[in-house]
Formats: C-alpha cells, sequence, structure tokens
C-alpha cells in the first residue's frame, strides 16, 4: 500500500528536567544512533533533521512546593511548544524526540493551538504505563514528568496550565490514553472526576489490542489532527528495559506493532512525541532500535500487504 506523508521535522529536546532518574537527555542521539531519520527517509518521507533545543541544565534539586525543577521545566516545554509550533505552521509533522515526557506538555500545547488556528479536530494518543494526571496535592515525587496530562486539562501551576496563553489547553475528551498499568491512589481519583479515556492493561487484555484501539480511535476523521505521545515505557520492559521507570505487564512486541499499524492505517498522524528513552539502562541502544522499528510502523511499514 502506498501512502504519501507531510515532511518530517525531527527536533532534540535533550533534558532530563522533568523525571526522577538521569539519563534521558540521551535519549534524541541514542534515536538518531538507531537511524531513525534514515529509516524515515528509505519509506520515502522528505525529513529534516533540526538538532537540538538549548535550555537549562537539570540542577538536581529537591522538590519546591509540590514541583520539582519547575523553572527549568516551564523553559523546556515552552522551547518545545515554539519548536513544534513553528513546524506545524509551515507545514511539516514534527516528532519532538525526549527526554523525559513532562515535554509533551509544551508539544501538544503548541499542537491544540495550530488545531484551534485552522479548525482542525485534535485527537491525542498517550502511549504510556502511566496516566501523568498527578498534581503537586497528590504527587509522591514532585516530578514533573508525571503531570503533563493534568496541566494540558488545566490543573497545575500557572506557568504550566497558561504556556500557551489559553488554559486549559485541549479537554480531557480530546485524550484517549493506551497501555496504563500504574496510577498512584491519588491520580485514580482526578482520573475518574475528570473522565479521562483510559485503555489499561486490564482492559486490553479482557477485549484485546484490536478492538481497543478500534474504541481508541473512534470519530477521527479527514478533519482530524492525530497526535501520538509515545512513551517508550508503555512497551513491556522485556522488550524495552531502556526506561527509568519500567512497569511489568505492557503490550508485546506484536501488540505495539498493531497500535502502531493502526494508526498508520487512519492516514491522520500529523504529529509524534518520542520520550522518555533512556540510554544509560538500555542495552546495546535496543530500545532505541525497537523505537525506530515502531516509528516505520506510523509510517506504512507492514508486516502484511493491505489495501
Amino acid at each position: 500500500m502506498s501512502r504519501t506523508y507531510p515532511p518530517v521535522s525531527i527536533i532534540g529536546a535533550p533534558t532530563d528536567v522533568g523525571a526522577g532518574h538521569l539519563g534521558a537527555r540521551l535519549g534524541p542521539e541514542a534515536l538518531r544512533i538507531a537511524g531513525l531519520g534514515q529509516a524515515l527517509v528509505a519509506r520515502g518521507v522528505d525529513v529534516v533533521d533540526r538538532g537540538n533545543l538549548d535550555g537549562p541544565r537539570n540542577p538536581w534539586e529537591a522538590p519546591t512546593d509540590g514541583y520539582r525543577h519547575l523553572p527549568e521545566v516551564v523553559a523546556w516545554n515552552r522551547l518545545a511548544m515554539d519548536a513544534v509550533l513553528a513546524e506545524l505552521r509551515g507545514g511539516r509533522m514534527p516528532i519532538l524526540l525526549g527526554g523525559d515526557h513532562c515535554l509533551g506538555l509544551g508539544s501538544i500545547t503548541a499542537v491544540a493551538r495550530y488545531c484551534r488556528e485552522t479548525g482542525k479536530k485534535l485527537r491525542v494518543l498517550w502511549l504510556d504505563a502511566h496516566a501523568d494526571f498527578n498534581t503537586s496535592q497528590v504527587t509522591p515525587s514532585g516530578n514533573i514528568h508525571g503531570m503533563p496530562v493534568a496541566c494540558l486539562c488545566g490543573m497545575g501551576p500557572r506557568e504550566l496550565t497558561h504556556l500557551g496563553g489559553d488554559a486549559p489547553a485541549m479537554r480531557p475528551d480530546e485524550i484517549r490514553q493506551i497501555g496504563i498499568r500504574s496510577v498512584d491512589d491519588g491520580e485514580k481519583r482526578l482520573v475518574k472526576e475528570y473522565g479521562l479515556d483510559v485503555y489499561d492493561m486490564r482492559y486490553i487484555d479482557e477485549v484485546g489490542m484490536k478492538r481497543a484501539m478500534e474504541e481508541a480511535l473512534e470519530g477521527v476523521d479527514q478533519n482530524t489532527h492525530l497526535h501520538v505521545s509515545f512513551d517508550v515505557d508503555f512497551l513491556d520492559p522485556s522488550i524495552a528495559p531502556g526506561v527509568g521507570t519500567t512497569v511489568p505487564g505492557g503490550p508485546n512486541y506484536r501488540e505495539a506493532q498493531l497500535v502502531m499499524e493502526m494508526i498508520a492505517d487512519t492516514g491522520r498522524l500529523a504529529s509524534l512525541d518520542i520520550m522518555e528513552l533512556n540510554p544509560v539502562i538500555d542495552s546495546h541502544n535496543a530500545t532505541a532500535e525497537l523505537s525506530v522499528d515502531l516509528v516505520e510502523s506510523l509510517f506504512g511499514k507492514s508486516t502484511l500487504m493491505r489495501d
């Protein structure tokens, strides 16, 4: 099956200021070494690598008022927001390489703003082991990579909830979370209160990945901007050890491939994050190579020829 894709811009965001482990700052280079750009070019995609954003270093300090490294997180997310929005306005598909998943806040804030400017309908697929719906009141750690979805929905410090000038950046009904299997107790209450659409691993085990993805993609049409925020810890750690917050019981290789192929089948993928890859604890860059393999499937690689 042949399909054309918009030109792609790769943007590196080498920081781990939102995380509880050092090392995710090396993620962008690991993905480049694993051949991300070359793999997309081989699939006929026009690719430009914009290099890395340059933000503040990680001070590695204790939380202040429930937030760890808030000024640095704000700075990095503003950089990510501006870079992603510039590519979208230029007619290109941004692929943001993290870095930790706090960066999803800046990326999706930009995408949501672009959707408002163009009249597009936003749909976010959040592929993750974690709901990332913590606040300073319920977080056990203060690490902001556990809070981006809450901030996007208007809960959190004003510096982050109003990053793009408007709050909330998106509505809870615009996001679908897939692969969730680790949610803090206070976070569970907030997830239920805000009505997030969560396809956790229990549900996926019960109905199968195909049906779960069909439900998550329901309503996606030609006017939909589909954003995928792919946290590598979405995958089972037996196949993806190179993340700081591994949680057993995630999707296996074939399930993950099905997720990516079904997203590709919509033809609506318009922006992408690849987050939380930590090569410091990876094995011979295997997690980065698997991530590239899965991104190829997002861009049409399939085990079958389908019409």
